[in-house]
């Protein structure tokens, strides 16, 4: 093989893949990236067996040819090189020579042949879909999938197609996060749970402007096609809860406050939350005012800010951090708090729109806290 492309793209399209290969894996081919020439185009391939990315790059193809090559060295050596044009060339023995004006590597390199490629899912049924809805509708959700291993099922986001309407859901035993909207579905309706890494790289891929992207389904595997870059990851096996049945259908108050005041009071009141138990805070709602406390071993804090109070008074206590991480993605400049005990869910939503449900459990308070 012998290619010739430019060092920039080169070293973006690298970072990209990279994000599929396991330095965890005990095969030492899953470590490196596959490249091979296709098409006056230059494919990489990153792949750990659960999450495959695949990109392509234009390039000057000399030689057609594949290789493996160690994925941390290789994007090392590429972001390393000048702004300039990089010549790859390797031989019958998989030896790699990567020059670029005056510098030379020599690097071994593996047998492509010995590569496991990604599972293959059929393009021609897909859902097309705005970037920039579904790369909010995971900023707005992705936060709240469990870290527990020991609940895989929740380490994703249920995917719910039904007619015309689309729900990406997370929960983790805390805290439930639901993001819906519209779509034009010509595929039918589909139900699948992907994993939280998976959808953390499609992120990061997606663009804000606008433009649209294509996801395809088998029964174990999904893609995502993002203008020249695949990402195909494998699906997550099991039962996702029924999620309808823990939201409150009914409240006894409902608050109506600024998004950015909450935010800022709570973010103060975490301050000293963090040197006690469960960052906790705490909400004291009383006709026009709310008032946010917070007290640890080393002091306590006061906060106050105005609110619309709809039912009863009330004392409740949650976790700041869940709290403030659904108040950071929230686009909506007031929102409601529907409330009905200091031990039930609390549900946050915008005042306009009914697109986005965040729904969050308290912390229990002693009567004297």
């Amino acid at each position: 093989m012998k290619i010739i492309c430019n060092q920039k793209i080169l070293a973006n399209k690298v970072s990209t893949v990279q994000k599929g290969v396991s330095n965890k894996t005990t095969l030492p081919i899953l470590k490196g990236i596959f490249i091979e020439t296709l098409d006056n185009k230059i494919k990489l391939i990153g792949n750990d067996l659960d999450l495959g990315i695949e990109t392509f790059l234009d390039a000057e193809i000399i030689e057609d040819g594949s290789i493996v090559i160690d994925s941390r060295l290789f994007g090392d050596i590429i972001r390393k090189l000048p702004d300039s044009l990089v010549e790859i060339t390797t031989d019958s023995e998989n030896n790699i020579c990567i020059t670029c004006e005056s510098s030379e590597f020599k690097i071994k390199g593996h047998d492509p042949s010995e590569y496991p490629k990604p599972e293959e899912v059929d393009e021609n049924r897909f859902y097309e879909l705005p970037e920039e809805l579904f790369k909010n509708m995971i900023k707005q959700t992705v936060f709240a999938i469990s870290q527990d291993e020991s609940k895989p099922v929740l380490m994703g986001e249920l995917l719910e197609v039904h007619d015309n309407d689309i729900n990406l859901v997370a929960l983790d035993g805390y805290r439930l996060a639901i993001r819906s909207s519209n779509i034009e579905n010509n595929v039918g309706n589909s139900k699948v749970i992907i994993p939280g890494k998976a959808l953390n790289e499609v992120n990061r891929i997606l663009s804000e402007e606008e433009g649209t992207f294509k996801i395809a389904f088998t029964d174990k595997h999904c893609l995502f096609l993002i203008k020249d870059t695949k990402i195909i990851t494998r699906l997550l096996e099991g039962e996702f809860i029924n999620y309808n049945q823990l939201i409150p259908r009914e409240y006894n108050l409902r608050v109506k406050v600024d998004t950015k005041k909450l935010l800022n009071s709570i973010e103060r009141a975490s301050l000293l939350a963090k040197e006690g138990k469960n960052n906790l805070v705490k909400f004291s709602i009383r006709d026009d005012n709310m008032t946010i406390t917070s007290n640890s071993e080393i002091g306590n804090v006061h906060e106050e800010i105005p609110i619309v109070l709809e039912g009863e008074d009330l004392d409740i206590a949650f976790n700041s951090r869940y709290f403030i991480e659904a108040l950071k993605i929230l686009d909506s400049d007031e929102i409601y708090l529907e409330l009905t005990t200091n031990v039930s869910p609390c549900i946050l939503k915008p005042v306009t729109g009914d697109n986005y449900i965040y729904l969050l459990l308290p912390v229990r308070i002693s009567a004297n806290s």
